[in-house]
């Protein structure tokens, strides 16, 4: 009789032991994570593509450039500073992946809705909250992270091209201050498009967990149509003003202007001014409300 017991207790014991990793509340987060980058590939494979085209450009440049002139007042050669090659492709690969980013959140709840998967999805035991927190993660810190790892990874590369192309030119490339250059990008990756771009990440996710048809259209159409009709009631723009205030990433810092200083790329951020600043408040719980919208369209939207 107590070995029986003892056998009981023992198996379970295991059952209890094998299903307490599966209930970690940070699994399901986890798989769904996995789940995005599985089901859409284009958010490495486009800006790692805009990168390699970059590289290419910059590669064929340095091949035809001619060779350097000495500038008239007798002082070094002139040419083009390798830093505005570096704050090039680092802009380039941003504004790829800010567009990749878009296009994503547009398609979140819509595309499972459009292709009826949400019905295999919702079988799992994930809840819609969790999936909701899984597909904003992507364009709130996953593309910011990858974008920072491709285009740091690609200055290294543009780097390495100019340091062999221009002192055979007769040039010199000069002090380029890359590490706190992208010390700067990375601040500005999270700063700008992980906080301060997220309530309108959350409000395209929103409009993808809603839009019955051409969610582009219902996620730009409201805000123009809100814009002209406070124009014609009242005669006043202060909604296109705090768009273009959201959109500009003002209090996180000039990152062109800084990125451009050769002897301190923080020049022009102040974090401390971004952290107090009621715009990133604000901007994040908007988000929150917009997120916790879509967490209940997508528990009680049927399929499209």
């Amino acid at each position: 009789m107590n070995a029986q017991t003892n056998a009981v207790s023992d198996s379970r014991f295991e059952s209890e032991a094998i299903a307490q990793p599966l209930t970690r509340p940070t699994r399901p987060f986890f798989w769904s994570v996995r789940r995005e980058l599985w089901e859409n590939r284009s958010i490495y494979i486009v800006p790692l593509i805009a990168a390699g085209l970059g590289v290419l450009a910059i590669l064929v440049g340095s091949i035809s450039r001619p060779g350097f002139q000495m500038s008239h007042d007798g002082g070094p050669p002139q040419q083009l500073p390798a830093q505005n090659l570096l704050n090039f492709i680092s802009l380039l690969i941003m504004g790829v992946t800010f567009v990749v980013a878009i296009f994503y959140c547009l398609d979140a709840f819509y595309g499972e809705r459009r292709d009826r998967s949400i019905l295999f999805w919702k079988s799992l035991p994930v809840s819609d909250t969790t999936a909701t927190l899984g597909k904003a993660s992507i364009p709130m810190v996953i593309i910011p992270l990858l974008t920072f790892a491709i285009a740091a990874a690609t200055q290294w590369i543009v780097l390495a091209i100019e340091a062999v192309s221009i002192p055979a030119h007769g040039g010199s490339l000069g002090h380029v201050p890359l590490l706190q250059m992208q010390a700067a990008l990375l601040y500005h990756l999270i700063a700008v498009h992980g906080l301060w771009y997220a309530p309108i990440f959350a409000w395209f996710l929103l409009v993808s967990a809603f839009a019955p048809r051409a969610p582009i259209l219902w996620a730009v159409l409201p805000p123009v149509v809100l814009e002209i009709l406070e124009g014609i009631a009242f005669h006043t723009s202060y909604f296109k003003h705090y768009l273009s205030y959201r959109f500009s990433g003002a209090p996180a810092g000039d990152l062109g202007r800084s990125m451009d200083m050769a002897s301190n790329p923080f020049s022009g951020i102040s974090v401390g001014h971004f952290l107090a600043s009621p715009g990133l408040w604000t901007g994040l719980l908007l988000a929150a409300i917009f997120l916790a919208a879509a967490v209940q369209l997508r528990r009680y939207r049927s399929p499209s």
